[in-house]
Order: C-alpha cells, then structure tokens, then sequence
C-alpha cells in the first residue's frame, strides 16, 4: 500500500488540522513511515499526538506545535462564512515556516450538477450547494496563499467504522431509488495513500495543484445498499422512489440527491499513476466487512 522506502522520514513533521475520520487516518498512516504526526482537536484530550486549535473560541496551538513543521494538511471545513479557519487565524505563522508542502481537502462538490456527466479538474467549477461555494472560497484562499498547496476535491469518503454497514446495524438507512442517479465515492485509506504517494513522489510527477481522489465506478446508492445487505445477510427493505422519499428527507440530506455526477480519476491514476487499493464498493465494502463489529 504504501512504499516504505519512501524519502519521508523521521526528520519530517506533519500538522494535520482537524483530526476527524480521514484526518486521523492520514496521521495514523503517515506515523508508520516514521514521521512526526500531530491532529488538532477543538478541545482538550489524552492524546499526546494531539493539539488544540478552536478558531471559534481564537484557542490557537502554541508557538512550539510549528517547530521544525515540513508539511501541512487541513481537513477543517469553512466556517459560516465561507473563510477557511486555518488561514484566517494561523496564515502568518504558517507563512514562516519552511514547508516543503501543504495539502487541503475539499469536496467535489465544487463541480455542481452535470446531470451524470463525467467531471474532471479540467472543468470549471459551477457549485449548487452553499456550502460547496464556501468550499471554493477556501480552495481561493489556499490557493492565493503563495504556500506550496495541493487540493483534494473528494466524493463520499467510507471506510471501517463509516459505511453503509453502519448505517444498516443502526438502522439509518434509506433505501431510496432515483433514475440514473450515481454518486462517487472513495475509501479513506486510498485518501490517505494517494496523498502520500503524490508528496514521495512530487520530484518526479508533474505538479497538479487539483487532483480529484474517486474510485473507478460511480453508481447508484441502490447498488451499495444492496451489496451491504447481502454482506450482512440481511434482506433489504422495499426501495422507497424519491419523489416520496424526499419529504421526510432533511435539508441536508435531500441536498445530495440534486446533484448527479461521475467523478474522473484519470489524472491521479493515469497520469500520475497512483494505483487505488479499492476500485469500487464492492472491495471497500470487503474490506469494512473484516473490520465490522
């Protein structure tokens, strides 16, 4: 999975901010290369790993988090208004470090709705929802920061502990059917193992500053269900269309369901020849299974 051979070593220090499901996963991974590895929390924990950085509050992380700092990578979402936390609060500080690199993960949200078309990075965004604007506001911002920034526009992120096999266990699922409706989708060890195949091997690649990370095949959220009943061996409930379905949906939830698209991973896997670990749900699903509790 990943090259332990890698240039990364003990010398380099990762600040990776908010310490969520695939921030931590990232941390985790990159620790067993040898690196120094810490994730910011809002609040105060046992971890020694871990750090407190709450903008809200202007809790910002002490001077020393950033000593000897060479690579960066944000998973925190924009606030109410559209600015990127850390940028806002830490920009300064950031800017007078040495990093050899500096990531941020954004959603591909940001390309709107094409109906079930293909989209790649060579599309210009067009974002439906507010919060994917938000998200392109901080994409500007990371952007314009003069700092050596690569942007991740990621679909739904599942892995162990987050998939549809929870949502069934703990019956929080719908099975909801729309035509020709796909979603993408990725795995977060192919999140975190895509990035850090770009940053071992950045001297070699051509430098792409968006890179979308998606599995090979986009399809309907009917199929994954499916398959996870199937893994569980449940029977599934009667499908629900959406036309019904959408009124008990939540603002949020019915939000997902207006936007179709295929997600193109071509660039990260053709060009830049990273291999993902699973190609579709079904293997993701494999693999959530071996660890299902």
């Amino acid at each position: 999975m990943i090259n332990l051979s890698s240039p990364l070593t003990i010398k380099n220090k990762f600040i990776v901010f908010g310490g969520g499901f695939s921030g931590d996963y990232f941390a985790k991974l990159i620790r067993k290369l040898g690196c120094t590895a810490l994730t910011s929390s809002r609040t105060i924990n046992n971890d020694p790993n871990s750090f407190i950085f709450n903008s809200d509050k202007n809790l910002l992380p002490e001077d020393s988090i950033f000593n000897g700092v060479t690579h960066i990578l944000s998973c925190i979402p924009p606030d109410k208004n559209g600015k990127d936390p850390v940028l806002k609060s830490l920009k300064n500080k950031i800017n007078n470090t040495s990093l050899k690199w500096v990531g941020y993960l954004s959603t591909t949200g940001v390309y709107g709705n094409t109906y079930g078309d293909w989209v790649s990075e060579e599309d210009e965004p067009n974002p439906l929802q507010e919060r994917s604007q938000r998200r392109l506001n901080c994409e500007k911002e990371w952007i314009h920061s003069n700092l050596p920034i690569q942007i991740f526009r990621l679909p739904g992120i599942y892995g162990p502990g987050r998939s549809t096999l929870e949502a069934i266990k703990t019956k929080k699922i719908k099975v909801i059917h729309k035509d020709n409706q796909v979603f993408s989708r990725i795995h977060v060890a192919d999140i975190a193992n895509a990035i850090i195949y770009l940053i071992q091997n950045k001297d070699k690649l051509d430098f792409h500053q968006i890179i979308n990370i998606a599995d090979d095949e986009p399809c309907s959220q009917i199929e994954v269900i499916r398959y996870g009943y199937k893994l569980l061996g449940l029977k599934m409930p009667k499908k629900i269309l959406f036309e019904k379905a959408k009124k008990d949906l939540s603002p949020i939830a019915k939000s997902f369901w207006l936007e179709n698209r295929r997600v193109s991973n071509q660039l990260l896997c053709k060009k830049l020849g990273y291999k993902l670990i699973y190609k579709n749900y079904q293997l993701g699903l494999n693999n959530c299974f071996i660890n299902f509790k």
